[in-house]
């Protein structure tokens, strides 16, 4: 009879267990018959003896398993992107409705900030009535209407992940390879997706600080999702400084909103067009890059996100008029450089946790986030600075709160003599 204790021996011996006892286990997180001792017992053991390529993915598949599967029967490509996490990341803001401009389904389920990286549904909740937790039976109708829906998940998606995933954060074995890729798959997985693209991230403001932890957590994801039967690519892209110059909740939503209306090019919309066609051509469309960009030039894309918006209970005009919806922090003040030099480097986790305690994120699972507040007009690598000019705009709701957000830009931006090498944005395609 499969039990727990015999599960966690067979790690503790470096021992793969079968798919069946790993669909046991699965279960068993998700309805309580394995209690909060074994499970973390059992995340120990995989972090410390690691499991066979086989093993994560017949963990992944248990995991996608404890609950519902999401199964769709439309017209086209049901496909999904998911990032690893970095700082100023508001990809999923535009590449979805860029998606569904494209003629696909993105029925995207994203998660809230985590650690010093901002979180998809926090910023989409900086919308006035958008609501991320529709019942399913309206995420599949916005999704089929308008092509793309950005929510959380249901209590009855891949539960399993859930109950895991906060006995690892209390166990110290959330770095393990073998557990994040099951986690971040089996969610994705359980959305019954036709192709994924992942967007691994590298560098200060990404978890993944070199290129070689990227490279094998990449290699890990495409692995054992094309596996599972989901056809998947990633592309390991740069995080040595935050991907846009706007970091907070509804500032993000500003800047995306921006790039689906034309009105601002750079590396988001560079990005994303990056991870749209890697996906697409994943997905068997070709011209690609072609089709995202016409979807802004159009307007197409602003149309689906705007769809999107009211759909799920925010502003009918959000799109025409969105800085008017978006709440303004009401203490707004300029960091001055106390120094001259080139920008030589941007440590993006300290300028994420900046805004985290400005109010922008969560240090504990229980606060509530302020999505007014923020950075914005961050300067660039390589950019020149002269003493007393501005490195940052800070958006605080009190002065003491931008006292300490001040200090922390300071720090976190390094002046020098030499602008350092540029870097390219996709570093690298793994397949």
């Amino acid at each position: 009879m499969t039990d727990a204790r015999a599960i966690n021996a067979a790690l503790r011996k470096g021992e793969d267990p079968s798919p069946a006892e790993l669909n046991w286990f699965a279960h068993g997180l998700a309805d309580g018959r394995v209690s909060a001792a074994q499970a973390g017992a059992f995340a120990m053991g995989v972090c410390l003896r690691g499991l066979s390529e086989q093993g994560r993915v017949a963990l992944t598949l248990a995991m996608r398993d404890s609950g519902h599967v999401l199964d769709w029967d439309l017209d086209a490509p049901v496909v999904d992107k998911h990032s690893t996490g970095g700082v100023g990341d508001c990809v999923s803001l535009v590449l979805a409705p860029m998606l569904a401009a494209c003629g696909v389904y993105n029925p995207m389920i994203s998660g809230r900030g985590l650690g010093h990286t901002g979180g998809t549904l926090d910023k989409l909740e900086a919308i006035p009535g958008y609501s991320v937790a529709p019942d399913e039976t309206r995420f599949r109708q916005i999704v089929q209407d308008v092509g793309c829906a950005i929510v959380s998940a249901s209590a009855n998606i891949a539960p399993a992940d859930k109950r895991l995933y906060a006995i690892r954060d209390v166990t110290g074995t959330v770095e393990s390879l073998d557990l994040i890729t099951a986690s971040v798959l089996s969610k994705k997985l359980a959305a019954g997706l036709q192709s994924l693209v992942l967007d691994v991230k590298v560098g200060s403001g990404a978890f993944m600080k070199t290129a070689d932890d990227a490279r094998a957590l990449a290699k890990s994801l495409v692995a054992t999702a094309n596996a599972a039967g989901c056809p998947t690519t990633a592309l390991i892209t740069d995080m040595s400084q935050p991907l846009v110059p706007s970091l907070g909740n509804a500032l993000e939503v500003d800047l995306s909103m921006q790039v689906l209306t034309g009105k601002l090019e750079g590396p988001l919309l560079e990005l994303s067009v990056d991870l749209g066609a890697e996906l697409l051509k994943t997905a068997g469309i070709q011209g690609g890059e072609a089709k995202l960009r016409a979807s802004i030039a159009s307007g197409a894309a602003a149309e689906r996100f705007g769809k999107m918006v009211y759909a799920l209970g925010g502003p009918l005009s959000f799109v025409e008029d969105w800085r008017r919806f978006l709440p303004e922090a009401p203490v707004i003040r300029e960091v001055a450089a106390s120094g001259s030099g080139v920008v030589t480097a941007i440590d993006g986790e300290i300028l994420g946790l900046a805004v985290v305690d400005l109010g922008g994120g969560r240090r504990v699972e229980t606060d509530q986030v302020n999505p007014s507040v923020g950075l914005t007009e961050v300067v660039r690598l390589g950019a020149k600075v002269a003493r007393g000019q501005p490195l940052a705009v800070i958006h605080a709701a009190r002065e003491e709160q931008a006292d300490a957000a001040a200090e922390a830009i300071r720090a976190a931006i390094t002046l020098g003599d030499a602008a350092p090498q540029p870097v390219p944005l996709t570093l690298e395609r793994v397949a």
